[in-house]
C-alpha cells in the first residue's frame, strides 16, 4: 500500500495512530565535516504523511503532535520516523508536513521527469542517474557531450510544455500486469513490496517512481537549465532549477548584480569588461611588486652581509614577503658558515620560515626550528623551511641557534 504522501502530495496534515516506538540511534553531519551520533526513537504510524527518502528524492521533515522528525527511511511497506522524543504506541497523533520542503522536492523531481523524457524525445540522450541537491539538481545522461544547441532545445521544450498545463497522474499497477513492460524506469529496490507506482506526465511519459509529484504542470512554474558538467567516465551532467528554486536564483543574480554595479561604477552590461580590466591591473601591479620584493631581498641580503653584527647566527622578520623573498636572501649571502634564520608574517601568529647554514647543523636543527615555531617543514642541501603557527616563539629560536653556534665555537 502506498503512504499517504504518495496518495496526495498536496495534503499538509492528517491523523494517524502509533504502531511501534523503539530507542534508536541517528548519525548526522556536523560541523567541521564530523560525524554526530543523535539518540531517540524510531517511531512507525499506520500510514504517513512524511515522504522517506527514495527514488534520487530526500525525504520530508515535518512533525508529529508538534516534536520534530529529524529523518524518514522506507523499510520494506512502512517507514521509520527518528524523534527525540518516544511516542506511546497505539496513541493518535498529528502530523504536519514542511510544506515549504516538500513542494520544493515536489517541482525538482517533476521537473526531473519532464527533462528526463523530453531529453531522450528529442536527442535520444538517457538518463542514467539523478540528484535532488539542496541548492541544485543534476540529471546524469548518458552521453560524453551535450551541446549548448541541444540544451536550449530541451529548455525551450519542457517551458512550452509546462505553459501546456499538462495534466501529471499516478496509478498503481500489479507486478504482472503486461503494462508494465511499457513503462519507463530503471528497476525496484530489492525489498519493493505491493504494486508498481507510475507516474505519468499526460502525452509525453510514464516512468515507475516512489516520489511526490505536482498535479500539473503548470505547478512546476518554470525550468531553468544551468548547463551541462563533466560527468562520470562517458557521461555529462545535466545541471536545472524548477519552480521557486529559479525565482530564488534570480533574486540572489540580481541582488549579486546590483552590488557589482556600484563596486564596478558601471552597468551590468560592462560588468565583464571592467573585471578583465582590474584582473590586467591587477597582474600588473602584481609583476611591479614581485620585482621591488626581489629588489628589496637583494638590498636586505648585502646589508645583513656587511652589518658589524654579521656571523655566528643572524635573524631578519619582516611582516611583508614570502618563501621566494627569503630564499632570495639566502642565494645572495651564500655563506656556509653562518645560520641564517629568516621569518616572514604576523610576528605574533602564523607565517614562514628558512634556516640556511651548514647542510649539517641546518639538517640537525631544521625540525627542532620547525617544533618550536609549531609548525611543519623540509629540507635538503643547508636549507630548511616551512609553515609556522607561532612566529612569537622566535626568540626561542634564536637562543637556540645561539646555543649550537656557541657550542661549536667551544668544540673548535
Amino acid at each position: 500500500m502506498a503512504f499517504l504522501c504518495q496518495r496526495d502530495s498536496y495534503a499538509r496534515e492528517f491523523t494517524t495512530t502509533v504502531v511501534s516506538c523503539s530507542p534508536a540511534e541517528l548519525q548526522t553531519d556536523a560541523s567541521g565535516g564530523k560525524k554526530e551520533v543523535l539518540s531517540g526513537f524510531q517511531v512507525v504510524l499506520e500510514d504517513t504523511l512524511l515522504f522517506p527518502e527514495g527514488g534520487g528524492q530526500p525525504d520530508d521533515r515535518g512533525t508529529i503532535n508538534d516534536i520534530s522528525v529529524l529523518r524518514v527511511t522506507r523499510r520494506g511497506a512502512q517507514a521509520d520516523h527518528f524523534t527525540q522524543t518516544p511516542l506511546s504506541p497505539g496513541s493518535q497523533v498529528q502530523v504536519r508536513v514542511d510544506w515549504e520542503r516538500r513542494f520544493d522536492h515536489m517541482q525538482q523531481h517533476s521537473g526531473q521527469h519532464l527533462i528526463t523524457a523530453v531529453a531522450d524525445h528529442l536527442f535520444g540522450l538517457k538518463t542514467t542517474s539523478w540528484e535532488l541537491g539542496r541548492l541544485r539538481s543534476v540529471i546524469e545522461l548518458d552521453s560524453p557531450s551535450v551541446t549548448a544547441e541541444q540544451v536550449a532545445a530541451i529548455e525551450q521544450s519542457v517551458n512550452q510544455k509546462i505553459r501546456d498545463r499538462l495534466p501529471v497522474s499516478v496509478r498503481e499497477l500489479s507486478l504482472d500486469d503486461p503494462e508494465v513492460e511499457q513503462v519507463r524506469g530503471r528497476g525496484l529496490p530489492d525489498d519493493h513490496a505491493g504494486p508498481i507506482r507510475v507516474v505519468t506526465i499526460e502525452g509525453v511519459d510514464s516512468n515507475m517512481c516512489c516520489g511526490t509529484h505536482v498535479s500539473n504542470l503548470s505547478d512546476l512554474q518554470v525550468i531553468k537549465i544551468l548547463g551541462t558538467e563533466k560527468g562520470k567516465k562517458n557521461k555529462s551532467n545535466l545541471v536545472f532549477l524548477a519552480g521557486n528554486r529559479v525565482l530564488k536564483w534570480m533574486e540572489r543574480s540580481h541582488g549579486s548584480e546590483k552590488a557589482l554595479t556600484a563596486l564596478l561604477k558601471c552597468g551590468a552590461e560592462d560588468h565583464v569588461e571592467a573585471v578583465k580590466k582590474l584582473q590586467n591591473a591587477t597582474k600588473l601591479l602584481q609583476k611591479n611588486n614581485l620585482n621591488l620584493l626581489r629588489d628589496l631581498a637583494v638590498h636586505t641580503a648585502h646589508s645583513l652581509r656587511s652589518s658589524p653584527d654579521w656571523g655566528g647566527v643572524v635573524t631578519l622578520h619582516r611582516k611583508e614577503g614570502d618563501s621566494e623573498f627569503m630564499n632570495i636572501i639566502a642565494n645572495e649571502i651564500g655563506s656556509e658558515e653562518t645560520l641564517l634564520f629568516l621569518t616572514v608574517g604576523d610576528e605574533k601568529g602564523a607565517g614562514l620560515f628558512l634556516l640556511a647554514g651548514p647542510a649539517e647543523a641546518v639538517e640537525s636543527l631544521g625540525p627542532r626550528v620547525a617544533e618550536v615555531l609549531e609548525g611543519k617543514g623540509a629540507g635538503k642541501k643547508g636549507r630548511f623551511q616551512g609553515k609556522a603557527t607561532k612566529l612569537s616563539r622566535r626568540a626561542e629560536v634564536q637562543a637556540l641557534l645561539q646555543d649550537y653556534a656557541s657550542t661549536q665555537s667551544a668544540e673548535e
